[in-house]
Protein backbone atom coordinates (compact mmCIF):
# COMPACT_ATOMS: atom_id res chain seq x y z
CA UNK A 1 0.00 0.00 0.00
CA UNK A 2 1.37 3.66 -1.02
CA UNK A 3 0.80 6.61 -0.25
CA UNK A 4 0.20 9.32 -3.36
CA UNK A 5 0.62 12.88 -4.03
CA UNK A 6 -0.53 14.17 -6.88
CA UNK A 7 0.10 17.68 -8.63
CA UNK A 8 -1.73 19.28 -11.12
CA UNK A 9 -5.57 19.39 -11.25
CA UNK A 10 -6.25 19.76 -15.47
CA UNK A 11 -7.93 17.01 -17.27
CA UNK A 12 -4.55 14.71 -17.56
CA UNK A 13 -4.57 14.78 -13.63
CA UNK A 14 -8.59 14.28 -12.95
CA UNK A 15 -8.36 10.91 -15.28
CA UNK A 16 -5.09 9.60 -13.22
CA UNK A 17 -6.75 10.38 -10.00
CA UNK A 18 -10.36 8.65 -10.56
CA UNK A 19 -7.75 5.62 -12.14
CA UNK A 20 -5.61 5.47 -8.98
CA UNK A 21 -8.96 5.95 -6.95
CA UNK A 22 -10.06 2.43 -8.43
CA UNK A 23 -7.11 0.98 -7.25
CA UNK A 24 -7.35 0.71 -3.84
CA UNK A 25 -5.37 -2.46 -3.31
CA UNK A 26 -2.57 -0.48 -4.02
CA UNK A 27 -2.29 3.54 -2.91
CA UNK A 28 -4.26 3.48 0.34
CA UNK A 29 -4.01 7.40 0.42
CA UNK A 30 -4.38 9.67 -2.24
CA UNK A 31 -3.53 13.50 -2.22
CA UNK A 32 -4.68 16.09 -5.00
CA UNK A 33 -2.92 19.36 -4.63
CA UNK A 34 -2.48 22.28 -7.74
CA UNK A 35 -2.75 26.09 -7.76
CA UNK A 36 -6.58 26.09 -7.66
CA UNK A 37 -7.51 24.02 -4.77
CA UNK A 38 -11.10 24.04 -6.12
CA UNK A 39 -10.43 22.24 -9.32
CA UNK A 40 -9.12 19.39 -6.81
CA UNK A 41 -12.14 19.58 -4.66
CA UNK A 42 -14.56 18.98 -7.84
CA UNK A 43 -12.21 15.92 -8.52
CA UNK A 44 -12.35 14.55 -5.43
CA UNK A 45 -16.17 15.15 -5.24
CA UNK A 46 -16.79 13.48 -8.64
CA UNK A 47 -14.23 10.62 -7.37
CA UNK A 48 -16.84 10.30 -3.55
CA UNK A 49 -19.24 9.86 -5.58
CA UNK A 50 -18.71 7.57 -8.63
CA UNK A 51 -15.88 5.00 -6.42
CA UNK A 52 -16.89 5.87 -2.79
CA UNK A 53 -13.16 6.71 -2.23
CA UNK A 54 -11.68 9.93 -0.35
CA UNK A 55 -9.26 11.97 -1.92
CA UNK A 56 -7.26 14.45 0.11
CA UNK A 57 -7.24 17.72 -1.26
CA UNK A 58 -4.75 21.15 -0.70
CA UNK A 59 -3.42 23.80 -2.24
CA UNK A 60 0.30 24.08 -3.49
CA UNK A 61 2.38 26.41 -5.67
CA UNK A 62 4.38 24.13 -8.03
CA UNK A 63 6.91 26.47 -8.32
CA UNK A 64 7.90 26.90 -4.79
CA UNK A 65 10.22 23.53 -4.33
CA UNK A 66 10.48 24.19 0.09
CA UNK A 67 6.46 24.42 0.09
CA UNK A 68 6.10 21.02 -1.98
CA UNK A 69 8.23 19.24 0.51
CA UNK A 70 6.06 20.39 3.37
CA UNK A 71 3.32 19.03 1.80
CA UNK A 72 5.10 15.78 1.36
CA UNK A 73 5.51 15.87 4.85
CA UNK A 74 2.58 16.38 5.80
CA UNK A 75 0.79 14.37 3.48
CA UNK A 76 2.83 11.68 4.39
CA UNK A 77 3.11 11.04 0.65
CA UNK A 78 5.90 8.32 -0.60
CA UNK A 79 5.27 9.01 -4.28
CA UNK A 80 4.51 12.33 -6.23
CA UNK A 81 3.26 11.93 -9.35
CA UNK A 82 3.95 15.25 -11.47
CA UNK A 83 0.93 16.76 -14.05
CA UNK A 84 1.49 19.66 -13.09
CA UNK A 85 3.62 21.68 -15.70
CA UNK A 86 6.15 20.56 -17.61
CA UNK A 87 8.04 23.90 -16.69
CA UNK A 88 7.69 22.73 -13.05
CA UNK A 89 9.56 19.57 -13.25
CA UNK A 90 13.01 20.61 -12.11
CA UNK A 91 11.39 22.06 -8.84
CA UNK A 92 9.14 19.29 -8.24
CA UNK A 93 12.28 16.50 -8.63
CA UNK A 94 14.43 18.69 -6.13
CA UNK A 95 11.60 18.61 -3.64
CA UNK A 96 11.72 14.70 -4.12
CA UNK A 97 15.38 14.74 -3.69
CA UNK A 98 14.88 16.19 -0.58
CA UNK A 99 12.19 14.61 0.94
CA UNK A 100 13.57 11.46 -0.76
CA UNK A 101 10.17 10.35 -2.18
CA UNK A 102 9.87 8.88 -6.04
CA UNK A 103 8.97 11.10 -8.84
CA UNK A 104 7.08 10.27 -11.54
CA UNK A 105 6.17 12.71 -14.54
CA UNK A 106 4.73 12.54 -18.07
CA UNK A 107 6.70 15.20 -20.07
CA UNK A 108 10.26 16.59 -20.06
CA UNK A 109 11.15 19.53 -18.66
CA UNK A 110 10.80 23.04 -20.93
CA UNK A 111 12.41 26.01 -20.07
CA UNK A 112 9.32 28.59 -20.21
CA UNK A 113 11.25 31.22 -22.29
CA UNK A 114 13.63 29.01 -24.50
CA UNK A 115 11.23 26.83 -26.27
CA UNK A 116 14.12 24.25 -25.05
CA UNK A 117 12.44 20.58 -24.92
CA UNK A 118 15.00 18.15 -23.59
CA UNK A 119 15.88 15.89 -20.82
CA UNK A 120 19.38 17.32 -20.49
CA UNK A 121 18.83 18.57 -16.92
CA UNK A 122 16.59 16.16 -15.30
CA UNK A 123 19.29 13.34 -16.58
CA UNK A 124 21.67 15.32 -14.31
CA UNK A 125 19.52 14.81 -11.63
CA UNK A 126 20.56 11.05 -11.58
CA UNK A 127 23.25 11.16 -9.05
CA UNK A 128 21.26 13.27 -6.67
CA UNK A 129 18.42 10.49 -7.38
CA UNK A 130 20.59 7.73 -6.53
CA UNK A 131 22.12 9.47 -3.32
CA UNK A 132 18.96 9.72 -1.82
CA UNK A 133 17.56 5.83 -3.00
CA UNK A 134 14.66 7.04 -5.07
CA UNK A 135 13.46 6.34 -8.95
CA UNK A 136 12.64 9.02 -11.04
CA UNK A 137 10.64 7.92 -13.81
CA UNK A 138 10.15 10.19 -16.55
CA UNK A 139 7.75 10.41 -19.48
CA UNK A 140 4.70 8.13 -17.74
CA UNK A 141 2.21 9.47 -20.43
CA UNK A 142 1.25 8.10 -23.96
CA UNK A 143 3.82 9.46 -26.07
CA UNK A 144 5.97 9.92 -24.22
CA UNK A 145 5.31 7.20 -22.24
CA UNK A 146 3.28 4.10 -23.79
CA UNK A 147 4.85 4.25 -27.25
CA UNK A 148 8.01 4.26 -25.48
CA UNK A 149 7.01 1.42 -24.08
CA UNK A 150 5.91 -0.53 -27.31
CA UNK A 151 9.13 0.08 -28.46
CA UNK A 152 11.15 -1.38 -25.47
CA UNK A 153 8.05 -4.51 -26.04
CA UNK A 154 9.38 -4.66 -29.49
CA UNK A 155 12.83 -4.69 -28.53
CA UNK A 156 12.71 -7.17 -25.37
CA UNK A 157 10.35 -9.67 -27.24
CA UNK A 158 9.40 -9.26 -30.87
CA UNK A 159 12.96 -8.47 -32.73
CA UNK A 160 16.56 -9.29 -32.30
CA UNK A 161 16.93 -5.93 -33.89
CA UNK A 162 15.36 -2.63 -34.63
CA UNK A 163 16.55 -0.41 -37.16
CA UNK A 164 13.10 1.93 -38.11
CA UNK A 165 10.57 3.33 -35.58
CA UNK A 166 8.02 5.75 -37.24
CA UNK A 167 6.13 7.04 -34.05
CA UNK A 168 2.22 8.28 -35.06
CA UNK A 169 -0.30 10.00 -33.09
CA UNK A 170 -3.58 11.17 -35.00
CA UNK A 171 -6.18 13.01 -32.48
CA UNK A 172 -9.47 12.82 -35.28
CA UNK A 173 -12.02 13.82 -32.33
CA UNK A 174 -14.00 16.87 -33.28
CA UNK A 175 -15.06 19.29 -30.24
CA UNK A 176 -17.21 21.70 -33.07
CA UNK A 177 -14.83 24.93 -32.12
CA UNK A 178 -13.49 26.59 -34.63
CA UNK A 179 -9.89 26.70 -32.83
CA UNK A 180 -8.81 25.04 -29.71
CA UNK A 181 -5.68 23.10 -28.61
CA UNK A 182 -7.13 19.43 -27.33
CA UNK A 183 -4.04 20.10 -24.19
CA UNK A 184 -2.40 22.94 -22.89
CA UNK A 185 -2.65 25.86 -25.51
CA UNK A 186 0.96 27.22 -24.76
CA UNK A 187 2.43 23.70 -24.46
CA UNK A 188 0.72 22.33 -27.88
CA UNK A 189 1.54 25.60 -30.14
CA UNK A 190 4.83 25.36 -29.45
CA UNK A 191 5.45 21.82 -30.13
CA UNK A 192 4.00 22.09 -33.36
CA UNK A 193 5.25 25.70 -34.38
CA UNK A 194 8.82 24.62 -33.65
CA UNK A 195 11.12 23.03 -36.08
CA UNK A 196 10.97 19.65 -37.09
CA UNK A 197 13.84 16.80 -35.93
CA UNK A 198 14.39 13.03 -36.33
CA UNK A 199 17.51 11.05 -36.16
CA UNK A 200 19.08 8.86 -38.83
CA UNK A 201 22.20 7.50 -39.06
CA UNK A 202 24.02 8.89 -35.91
CA UNK A 203 22.84 12.30 -36.19
CA UNK A 204 19.95 14.47 -35.95
CA UNK A 205 18.26 16.08 -38.79
CA UNK A 206 16.14 19.69 -38.67
CA UNK A 207 13.43 20.52 -40.64
CA UNK A 208 11.19 23.49 -41.06
CA UNK A 209 7.59 23.36 -39.39
CA UNK A 210 5.40 20.73 -40.77
CA UNK A 211 8.03 20.47 -43.79
CA UNK A 212 7.59 16.84 -44.03
CA UNK A 213 4.14 15.38 -44.48
CA UNK A 214 3.12 11.57 -44.97
CA UNK A 215 -0.40 10.22 -45.16
CA UNK A 216 -1.48 7.24 -42.81
CA UNK A 217 -4.30 5.27 -42.74
CA UNK A 218 -5.02 4.92 -39.08
CA UNK A 219 -7.56 1.92 -37.90
CA UNK A 220 -11.04 3.13 -37.18
CA UNK A 221 -10.19 6.66 -38.68
CA UNK A 222 -9.11 6.14 -42.07
CA UNK A 223 -6.24 8.34 -44.06
CA UNK A 224 -4.78 11.48 -42.11
CA UNK A 225 -1.71 14.03 -42.88
CA UNK A 226 0.77 13.22 -40.85
CA UNK A 227 3.22 15.65 -40.09
CA UNK A 228 6.84 15.23 -38.67
CA UNK A 229 7.75 16.84 -35.22
CA UNK A 230 10.41 16.78 -33.01
CA UNK A 231 8.85 14.80 -29.40
CA UNK A 232 10.70 14.63 -26.15
CA UNK A 233 10.42 10.38 -26.58
CA UNK A 234 12.68 10.34 -29.73
CA UNK A 235 15.37 11.79 -27.10
CA UNK A 236 15.87 9.16 -24.67
CA UNK A 237 14.93 6.27 -27.53
CA UNK A 238 18.07 6.80 -29.66
CA UNK A 239 19.92 5.87 -26.39
CA UNK A 240 17.98 3.06 -25.25
CA UNK A 241 16.94 1.15 -28.26
CA UNK A 242 19.75 -0.52 -30.25
CA UNK A 243 20.70 -0.46 -33.27
CA UNK A 244 18.26 2.03 -34.56
CA UNK A 245 19.07 3.96 -37.83
CA UNK A 246 15.80 6.45 -37.88
CA UNK A 247 13.30 7.24 -35.57
CA UNK A 248 10.16 10.06 -36.12
CA UNK A 249 7.81 11.24 -34.53
CA UNK A 250 4.55 12.48 -37.11
CA UNK A 251 1.36 13.48 -35.82
CA UNK A 252 -2.10 14.81 -37.74
CA UNK A 253 -3.05 18.35 -38.44
CA UNK A 254 -6.30 19.35 -39.93
CA UNK A 255 -5.98 22.38 -42.60
CA UNK A 256 -7.99 24.25 -40.65
CA UNK A 257 -6.09 24.14 -37.34
CA UNK A 258 -3.10 24.85 -39.38
CA UNK A 259 -4.83 28.17 -41.13
CA UNK A 260 -5.53 29.21 -37.62
CA UNK A 261 -1.95 28.34 -36.32
CA UNK A 262 -0.18 30.00 -39.37
CA UNK A 263 -2.50 32.94 -38.84
CA UNK A 264 -1.94 33.36 -34.78
CA UNK A 265 2.04 32.44 -35.78
CA UNK A 266 1.63 35.77 -38.31
CA UNK A 267 0.90 38.31 -35.72
CA UNK A 268 3.29 37.18 -33.09
CA UNK A 269 0.33 35.47 -30.95
CA UNK A 270 2.79 32.50 -30.75
CA UNK A 271 5.42 34.08 -29.12
CA UNK A 272 7.27 33.61 -26.04
CA UNK A 273 9.04 36.34 -24.94
CA UNK A 274 7.12 39.48 -23.18
CA UNK A 275 5.59 42.53 -25.34
CA UNK A 276 4.60 46.05 -23.69
CA UNK A 277 0.54 46.60 -23.54
CA UNK A 278 -0.50 49.34 -22.17
CA UNK A 279 2.47 50.01 -20.15
CA UNK A 280 2.21 46.04 -19.16
CA UNK A 281 4.33 42.85 -19.71
CA UNK A 282 2.44 40.35 -21.10
CA UNK A 283 3.71 36.87 -22.82
CA UNK A 284 1.62 36.69 -26.56
CA UNK A 285 1.40 32.82 -25.81
CA UNK A 286 0.16 33.32 -22.34
CA UNK A 287 -2.42 35.62 -23.49
CA UNK A 288 -3.60 33.15 -26.31
CA UNK A 289 -3.88 30.66 -23.72
CA UNK A 290 -6.39 32.83 -21.81
CA UNK A 291 -8.93 33.73 -24.96
CA UNK A 292 -9.10 30.07 -26.37
CA UNK A 293 -11.50 27.13 -24.84
CA UNK A 294 -10.26 25.49 -21.72
CA UNK A 295 -8.89 21.84 -22.57
CA UNK A 296 -10.76 20.31 -19.59
CA UNK A 297 -13.95 22.02 -20.92
CA UNK A 298 -13.22 19.88 -24.37
CA UNK A 299 -14.73 16.42 -22.67
CA UNK A 300 -18.40 16.76 -22.65
CA UNK A 301 -18.12 17.91 -26.65
CA UNK A 302 -15.76 15.74 -28.28
CA UNK A 303 -16.62 13.16 -31.03
CA UNK A 304 -14.70 10.62 -32.51
CA UNK A 305 -11.18 8.46 -32.07
CA UNK A 306 -7.51 8.98 -31.21
CA UNK A 307 -5.22 6.05 -32.99
CA UNK A 308 -1.37 6.53 -31.09
CA UNK A 309 1.53 3.82 -32.23
CA UNK A 310 4.49 3.22 -33.42
CA UNK A 311 5.43 1.22 -37.02
CA UNK A 312 8.64 -0.80 -35.91
CA UNK A 313 11.05 -2.37 -38.56
CA UNK A 314 13.74 -4.82 -38.08
CA UNK A 315 15.23 -8.83 -38.26
CA UNK A 316 14.14 -11.56 -36.19
CA UNK A 317 15.72 -14.70 -36.70
CA UNK A 318 17.29 -13.46 -39.58
CA UNK A 319 14.45 -12.06 -41.70
CA UNK A 320 12.81 -8.77 -42.17
CA UNK A 321 10.05 -7.99 -39.73
CA UNK A 322 7.64 -4.84 -39.50
CA UNK A 323 4.99 -4.15 -36.66
CA UNK A 324 2.27 -1.47 -36.33
CA UNK A 325 1.61 -1.48 -32.59
CA UNK A 326 -1.31 0.91 -31.44
CA UNK A 327 -4.20 1.70 -29.26
CA UNK A 328 -7.48 3.43 -30.31
CA UNK A 329 -9.30 5.09 -27.69
CA UNK A 330 -13.44 6.79 -27.89
CA UNK A 331 -13.44 10.32 -26.85
CA UNK A 332 -17.00 9.48 -25.66
CA UNK A 333 -16.45 7.12 -23.91
CA UNK A 334 -13.34 8.38 -22.03
CA UNK A 335 -15.65 11.33 -21.17
CA UNK A 336 -18.01 8.84 -19.82
CA UNK A 337 -16.43 7.05 -17.40
CA UNK A 338 -14.14 9.95 -16.61
CA UNK A 339 -15.42 13.22 -17.38
CA UNK A 340 -12.50 14.03 -19.79
CA UNK A 341 -11.58 13.30 -23.46
CA UNK A 342 -9.43 10.83 -24.99
CA UNK A 343 -5.98 13.05 -25.13
CA UNK A 344 -6.16 13.32 -21.24
CA UNK A 345 -7.17 9.50 -20.62
CA UNK A 346 -4.55 8.55 -23.18
CA UNK A 347 -1.82 10.13 -20.81
CA UNK A 348 -3.82 9.83 -17.49
CA UNK A 349 -4.06 5.99 -17.23
CA UNK A 350 -0.50 5.42 -18.08
CA UNK A 351 0.67 7.97 -15.38
CA UNK A 352 -1.61 5.68 -13.38
CA UNK A 353 0.52 2.94 -14.37
CA UNK A 354 3.54 4.00 -13.82
CA UNK A 355 2.75 5.26 -10.33
CA UNK A 356 1.51 1.51 -9.77
CA UNK A 357 4.10 -0.32 -11.10
CA UNK A 358 6.53 1.43 -9.33
CA UNK A 359 4.28 1.42 -5.55
CA UNK A 360 4.21 -2.48 -6.22
CA UNK A 361 8.00 -3.08 -6.55
CA UNK A 362 7.56 -4.42 -9.96
CA UNK A 363 9.91 -1.67 -11.36
CA UNK A 364 12.23 -0.10 -9.20
CA UNK A 365 16.06 1.15 -8.91
CA UNK A 366 17.79 4.35 -7.50
CA UNK A 367 18.38 6.80 -10.01
CA UNK A 368 16.62 8.47 -12.58
CA UNK A 369 14.86 6.52 -15.68
CA UNK A 370 13.43 7.03 -18.72
CA UNK A 371 10.22 4.80 -19.30
CA UNK A 372 11.53 2.25 -21.78
CA UNK A 373 14.05 1.48 -19.51
CA UNK A 374 12.05 -0.89 -17.56
CA UNK A 375 10.77 -4.73 -18.60
CA UNK A 376 7.51 -3.73 -20.75
CA UNK A 377 5.43 -6.72 -19.86
CA UNK A 378 4.01 -5.18 -17.04
CA UNK A 379 3.07 -1.78 -17.88
CA UNK A 380 1.76 -3.64 -21.64
CA UNK A 381 -0.68 -6.11 -19.33
CA UNK A 382 -1.95 -2.59 -17.34
CA UNK A 383 -2.65 -1.33 -20.38
CA UNK A 384 -5.18 -3.84 -21.06
CA UNK A 385 -6.77 -3.90 -18.14
CA UNK A 386 -6.79 -0.11 -17.64
CA UNK A 387 -8.80 1.23 -20.25
CA UNK A 388 -6.03 1.39 -23.26
CA UNK A 389 -6.06 -2.10 -25.08
CA UNK A 390 -3.48 -2.34 -27.82
CA UNK A 391 -3.24 -4.38 -30.88
CA UNK A 392 -0.23 -5.63 -33.00
CA UNK A 393 -0.40 -6.07 -36.83
CA UNK A 394 2.27 -7.93 -38.63
CA UNK A 395 3.31 -5.89 -41.69
CA UNK A 396 4.92 -6.52 -45.48
CA UNK A 397 8.68 -4.66 -44.13
CA UNK A 398 8.76 -1.52 -46.57
CA UNK A 399 12.00 -1.77 -47.77
CA UNK A 400 14.26 0.56 -49.71
CA UNK A 401 12.30 3.68 -48.08
CA UNK A 402 15.42 4.32 -45.87
CA UNK A 403 15.74 7.87 -46.91
CA UNK A 404 11.95 8.79 -47.46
Amino acid sequence: MANLLIIGAGGVSRVATIKCAMNQEVFDKITLASRTKRKCDEIASFIKQRLNVNIHTAEIDADDSEAVVGLIKKSGAEILLNLALPYQDLTLMDACIRAKIHYIDTANYEHPSLAKFEYKEQWARNKSFKDAGILGLLGSGFDPGATNVFCAYAQQNLFDEIHFIDILDCNAGDHGYAFATNFNPEINLREVSAKGRYWQEGRWIETEPMEIKMGWDYPQVGVKDSYLLYHEELESLVKNIKGLKRIRFFMTFSQNYLTHMKCLENVGMLGIKAVKHKGMDIVPIEFLKTLLPDPASLGPRTKGFTNIGCVIRGKKDGQDKQIYIYNVCNHEECFKETGAQAVSYTTGVPAMIGAKLIAQGIWKGKGVFNIEEFEAKPFMDELNSSGLAWKIIEMKPNLGDEKN
